[in-house]
């Protein structure tokens, strides 16, 4: 939202005009375009005023809403306007416009009354008849006012009239004196004087007379009741009752009349109503002094009213953004747009507005009391995600007055977080032998925005632990967060793995933050030790020989086991648990050294058997059990007669019948393969001999060396024949092999022809080489199985070899 403009425009339109009539088309005037005008939701702004006027947005004009009256709008006030602004949103932008209303002669003059009565006395008569008798003549001094005038009446008499020559003005001449002489006709004219004293009575001639014609005079507003304003003062140099005046206010509107009155007797303007400055600033007051003759005057008062700060700023929000987006930029945005209006004047009427601090908005001015709130610095609704600002306007009058608004202001999210995890890492450990799907522990990230923004994913991020994919060990929710265990974990394969996991916000677009998870594998009991020698076999039997010389701590022999679980788990121990003579013998709890605890003595049993019981540390524990065959002599042949029963113990258990039938079943198809081979070897050898005979000297002559023998010098002659002397006992790796020396005789011989020649000396040692290679064969299996079995195998095999 860019910041708003202000422009003006102004029309001019007489009053009275129809409804529905053209004002001014403002979307050419203001240069906006229609559809500006539509999207930007235009509309008329006019405080607290009625609206006269109208803008069609569809056509862009503005029309007449509401029959304007002048005189009803304004009054006597010149000149009379309408102002107005015109508003549009997204981006906020306001127009002022000023339609200023022209007067048209829609008025007839009009009196106040419907009639008007003036009371005039009439004049008195003026004629003076004098009569005069035998007068002949009348003589009249000081005649400005008056004239004789003579009248002969019957007879000889003479009336003489005074006759009024002009107006008297008792104003002027209060009292007249005259001398009237009156000549006699005698020769000897006589005269006789007479002084005539006239008193000129008053008539309402005279109207009342107002010192002054216009009076001046100041009140203050909201001057309290009956404030003397002004006093007028008129004269009337009638006298009497005509020379009474009486005040009155005339020719004042209904609504002035209620505000000033006026003493009839002193003619003193005082305050009756309430005084505001805002609605007149100025007042002409019409004064009349009338007397009782109905005579008048009039004077005027000229009374201005001085203003006081008796009116608070009025803010009126224009246009305002109830919620805002917290990335809006710094500085341009408008949040409200404010007209703050103060009806009084002069420094009564100048305005400041402010907002509260600590608050990232600020109020600029951009036409007289126009206002706009603007953002003025960074929003972040993680913050702050509401404001209440509190718009405060004073005036710079005194005292000052004030007034404010609060504006809620939501400020809505934006994806500008992305999720955070509590911890930096993750560690966590599990029991081996796990249930799959077991919850082995939670990740937890939180998103400081709102709503979509804020709701997290949780995703196993691809990976690999010893080339096996980390999704196929641990899964984990998308919505919870908690890790589980995909399969069951074997601390002896896999003691720890490290992954990672992403977690993702609803944010478009989504932001994500991930961390490491190291899982360690604890080690259970799930493994017993197992014994490495002596070696325990089914079908021979293995003695440890103590001579009769040994002292005592001689080391019989040596027990050794290991357990493939770990820690407290993977610790030995070794006890005796039976022997033929726990006297003689004793075991080391830690190492497993067999060692004689007293002198070996001559009533010792030769063949003696140690049960050695092999136990780890775990909870609960496992061992393992080894027995040891332990010969006290000093000769072999001694220790030979002992044990040749000894495989036949009652403490052989069950299981020794089961590997003794498999160990026959196994050397009975080894003894079938065996003569397959022989009779296989045989037949080739026979074959090839007649091959030999039947091709005679044509054919080279391949020679046949038996096993063991070598050829020496291209002669054909063996090396040596040797004897061999075999000492067997019940244990086949006790035997003893020994070399006889070599005899001298040859055996193969050369004929004529150089070719050598199978003597039956030589067919018998070729039968006795095949022998030869049985009796090892049969010594190999002998070594592993049956003793007895074995003597059976040989006899047969000799047999076999012999035929």
């Amino acid at each position: 939202t860019n910041f708003f403009s202000a422009r003006l425009v102004s029309y001019s339109i007489p009053e009275e005009m129809a409804k529905g009539s053209l004002v001014g088309n403002i979307a050419q005037d203001l240069g906006l375009d229609l559809k500006r005008l539509k999207s930007g939701k235009a509309r008329i702004y006019t405080g607290d005023s009625a609206e006269y006027i109208e803008l069609n947005k569809e056509r862009g004009v503005l029309l007449i809403k509401e029959r304007i009256d002048r005189e009803a709008l304004c009054g006597q006030t010149t000149p009379c306007a309408l102002h107005f602004q015109i508003i549009l949103e997204n981006p906020m932008e306001f127009f002022s416009v000023t339609i200023e209303i022209t007067d048209i002669n829609d008025n007839t003059p009009s009196f106040k009354k419907s009639m008007i009565v003036f009371r005039i006395s009439e004049a008195p008569a003026i004629d003076l008849d004098v009569g005069i008798n035998g007068l002949q003549s009348y003589k009249l001094k000081s005649t400005d006012n008056f004239n004789l005038k003579f009248k002969n009446q019957p007879g000889d008499g003479k009336n003489v009239e005074m006759v009024l020559k002009k107006p008297l003005d008792r104003e002027k001449q209060h009292d007249i004196k005259l001398v009237l002489t009156a000549i006699d006709g005698g020769d000897l004219q006589l005269s006789g004087s007479i002084e005539i004293h006239i008193t000129v009575l008053d008539v309402n001639d005279n109207a009342p007379v107002f010192l002054q014609s216009v009076y001046k005079a100041t009140v203050t507003e909201n001057a309290p009741k009956y404030t003397v304003v002004s006093t007028v003062s008129a004269t009337d140099p009638d006298e009497g009752i005509n020379s009474k005046i009486v005040y009155s206010i005339a020719n004042m509107h209904d609504d002035d009349q209620q505000l000033f009155g006026i003493n009839q007797d002193t003619g003193q303007v005082t305050v009756v109503g309430i005084i505001d400055f805002e609605n007149a600033r100025n007042y002409e007051i019409s004064v009349q002094a009338s007397d009782h003759g109905g005579l008048t005057d009039s004077c005027k008062i000229i009374v201005d009213v001085i203003d006081i700060n008796d009116n608070k700023p009025v803010i009126n929000i224009m246009s305002k953004t109830n919620v805002i987006a917290e990335n809006s930029a710094s500085e341009t945005t408008v949040v409200t747009m404010i007209n703050v209006q103060d009806l009084d004047s002069g420094e009564n009427g100048k305005v400041k507005c402010s907002v509260n601090e600590n608050i990232p908005f600020t109020l600029r001015s951009t036409n007289a009391n126009f206002f706009s709130l603007v953002t003025d610095g960074d929003l972040d609704r993680e913050r702050e995600s509401e404001y209440n600002i509190s718009v405060t306007c004073a005036d710079e009058g005194v005292p000052s007055l004030s007034s404010s608004v609060t504006l809620s202001l939501q400020i809505s999210d934006v994806n500008d977080n992305a999720p955070v995890f509590d911890k930096s890492s993750y560690e966590a450990s599990v029991q081996e032998n796990n249930t799959p799907g077991l919850s082995i522990f939670t990740v937890r990230a939180r998103d400081a925005d709102f709503n979509q923004n804020a709701r997290v994913s949780y995703i196993l991020e691809d990976s690999s632990v010893n080339g096996v994919p980390v999704s196929s060990l641990v899964s984990v929710s998308a919505d919870s967060g908690v890790i589980h265990a995909v399969r069951s974990f074997d601390y002896e394969q896999i003691k720890d793995f490290q992954f990672r996991v992403k977690a993702q916000d609803g944010g478009s677009p989504p932001l994500s933050s991930n961390v490491s998870v190291k899982i360690m594998i604890q080690d259970q009991n799930d493994n017993a030790p197992q014994v490495l020698y002596p070696v325990q076999s089914g079908a021979s039997v293995v003695a440890e020989i103590v001579p009769r010389s040994a002292d005592v701590g001689y080391l019989v022999t040596k027990v050794v086991a290991v357990d493939v679980d770990s820690g407290q788990n993977a610790w030995l121990s070794y006890k005796l648990q039976k022997a033929t003579d726990r006297a003689l013998f004793e075991v080391g709890l830690q190492n497993g050294e067999i060692r004689t605890v007293r002198q070996v003595t001559d009533k010792d049993a030769v063949k003696q058997r140690l049960t050695v019981v092999v136990e780890d540390n775990g909870q609960p524990s496992r061992s393992a059990t080894v027995n040891v065959n332990v010969a006290v002599a000093d000769s072999f042949p001694e220790v030979l007669s002992e044990f040749t029963d000894f495989t036949h113990d009652k403490d052989y258990n069950d299981n020794l019948t089961f590997y003794l039938v498999l160990a026959l079943a196994v050397v009975s198809f080894l003894f079938i393969v065996s003569i397959i081979a022989i009779l296989s070897v045989k037949c080739y050898r026979w074959r090839r001999e007649r091959m030999f005979y039947k091709s005679g000297a044509n054919l080279p002559v391949i020679p046949y060396y038996p096993p063991l023998y070598a050829d020496v010098g291209g002669t054909g002659t063996l090396q040596h024949v040797y004897n061999y002397e075999v000492c067997r006992t019940t244990d086949s790796r006790k035997s003893d092999l020994k070399y006889g020396r070599p005899c001298s005789e040859s055996i193969i011989s050369l004929d004529s022809s150089g070719t050598q020649t199978l003597t039956h000396a030589q067919r018998e040692r070729l039968n006795f080489d095949d022998f030869y290679v049985i009796l090892r064969i049969v010594y190999f299996l002998h070594f592993y199985y049956s003793n007895y079995y074995s003597l059976f195998l040989l006899v047969s095999l000799f047999c076999t070899a012999k035929n």
